[in-house]
């Protein structure tokens, strides 16, 4: 019998917006399909954007332990923040084995239909990566033929000599940055390189 995880999502409980909603469905799909449901993961509250939410962060960590056999979601918006970060999942999730079923979009990684929608995702967010890496490079190249210098601004010596005098002082890095307007890594940096 196959193991699945169940990850609903609700933004917010106002506005109607309840995960059981999502989990009614999810719960008839994983008993028609006869899956067993190993957990259901469930993050209330949480924008999609968030970088860290608790259960899908769990849902990640059970998958590496190889917890399930599959993943069931409602709709891709409810469980990935971007395609970007869709494409990564389902490809950890291709890589350890594992299927992933989206209700919404019929989309079925143990299927023929589904590793096919995977495969043209994959290669859409591939040409999107190989294209800003290509604008890239693009701008680079337009930057040192117009003379720019890239790279790290060095620190000049009067910016130094500040530096060492505010930290002589006793200001902390802190402090100093906050004087000179530059980051705490600039200061730690200029003081490191000084010699």
């Amino acid at each position: 019998m196959t193991k699945t995880a169940v990850y609903a999502r609700v933004s917010t409980r106002s506005n109607g917006q309840d995960p059981e909603t999502q989990l009614l469905a999810l719960r008839e799909y994983a008993k028609a399909r006869r899956f067993e449901v190993f957990e259901e993961y469930v993050d209330v509250g949480i924008s999609g954007a968030k970088e860290k939410r608790p259960a899908l962060d769990q849902l990640m960590k059970d998958a590496k332990r190889r917890r399930f056999d599959a993943v069931l979601v409602a709709r891709f918006d409810r469980f990935a923040r971007s395609t970007r970060h869709l494409v990564l999942a389902l490809e950890e999730f291709n890589a350890l084995g594992m299927d992933f079923i989206s209700l919404s979009e019929s989309i079925d990684t143990s299927t023929p239909m589904g590793k096919m929608v995977y495969t043209v995702i994959a290669a859409v967010a591939e040409l999107e990566r190989a294209l800003i890496r290509e604008r890239v490079l693009m701008g680079l190249d337009r930057a040192k033929a117009e003379g720019k210098r890239l790279g790290r601004p060095p620190g000049s010596k009067a910016n130094v000599k500040r530096i060492q005098k505010l930290k002589s002082e006793g200001l902390s890095i802190r402090q100093i940055a906050s004087e000179m307007n530059v980051s705490k890594s600039t200061v730690s940096r200029l003081l490191i390189t000084v010699p």
